[in-house]
């Protein structure tokens, strides 16, 4: 519909179309379009279009992502020859990761912000029965605290990994991670696609992308949130050291590592405050024997030779 001129103006809610607009009503009407939608920005009407949509995101990055390939990331470790990276990713607040690693990978993990927490499970990667032992990792090196030549191991009294690496010192062997029902009682919500996802169901997430299930996920440790216990037993929030902190590991039998970078249980915020946080690994050798921290101990010795038997029947 036209008149004199020019195209008819849609009339504001409210007036009737055929009465001119009001001074007040003009001003009313808006003067841009709408933003456009995420559809609108997108053309998959057909086929050909679809693809030539798709095509044209080629090359963009995000925020959080792995690097592909790991040699392209952008915050390769100090002294690291990015081409030997075999894994390179930034884990978004509230967001979880997985990766089978070779044996001798060395794994390092960054808080570049102070506010990351790495819950962390291990499992054999040959055969996942076998899977991180927390009550096992505090009683044979007869030390609750993680640090550097701590071992984590396993219920078969082998060691799946050891930190070779630590300029953060708080870390928590006790408290595992989050629950839904934890979450949804502090923050009101724990769906995994939600503000303030549960450590527990991201590390369901993670474990069915390897066949494995709810029922196959022991207690984890966590990196990068200290907790300590108290004179009187209760377990005492440290928080964080601060931004720029590190932890490496070294990787003494094939390993899935499942790794969920959600707000420790016990932080006392009533927010869900968590930041992101860097994964490297990179190609390297599992302790040898002639490692001071391979007899370290008697109970550190027998399980060095434990996890050197089972790799080497198996021509690791």
């Amino acid at each position: 519909m036209t008149t004199q001129d020019g195209p008819a103006a849609i009339a504001p809610h409210g007036q009737h179309p055929a009465e001119p607009p009001t001074e007040n009503a003009a001003r009313q009407q808006p003067t841009a379009r709408p933003a456009a939608s995420v559809r609108d920005l997108h053309l998959t009407d057909s086929v050909r279009s679809a693809r030539d949509d798709a095509r044209a995101q080629d090359g963009q990055a995000g925020e959080w992502m792995p690097y592909l390939p790991a040699s392209a990331s952008p915050h390769c470790p100090p002294g690291v020859d990015p081409a030997a990276l075999v894994w390179a990713e930034t884990v978004a607040p509230g967001g979880y990761t997985h990766k089978v690693l070779a044996r001798g990978t060395r794994l390092r993990f960054d808080d570049p912000t102070g506010d990351a927490c790495a819950h962390l499970l291990l499992f054999n990667a040959l055969e996942p029965v076998e899977r991180l032992n927390v009550a096992d990792t505090q009683k044979i090196p007869w030390q609750a605290y993680l640090g550097v030549d701590h071992p984590l191991l396993s219920g078969e009294g082998r060691i799946m990994a050891v930190v070779t690496g630590d300029s953060s010192g708080r870390h928590d062997a006790f408290c595992g991670t989050t629950t839904d029902a934890w979450n949804e009682r502090k923050y009101g919500d724990a769906r995994p696609e939600g503000p303030s996802p549960s450590g527990r169901g991201l590390f369901v997430k993670a474990a069915a992308k390897h066949g494995l299930s709810r029922r196959d996920l022991p207690p984890s440790v966590s990196f990068f949130q200290g907790v300590r216990v108290e004179a009187d037993g209760a377990l005492g929030w440290r928080g964080s050291a601060g931004p720029d902190a590190h932890v490496e590991l070294v990787a003494e039998i094939p390993l899935l590592v499942l790794v969920a970078n959600v707000a420790h249980p016990l932080d006392p915020s009533p927010d869900y405050v968590v930041g992101p946080l860097r994964v490297h690994a990179w190609r390297g050798i599992a302790t040898g024997p002639d490692e001071p921290r391979f007899t370290a101990t008697p109970e550190l010795h027998r399980a060095y030779l434990n996890t050197v038997d089972y790799c080497e029947a198996r021509g690791l």
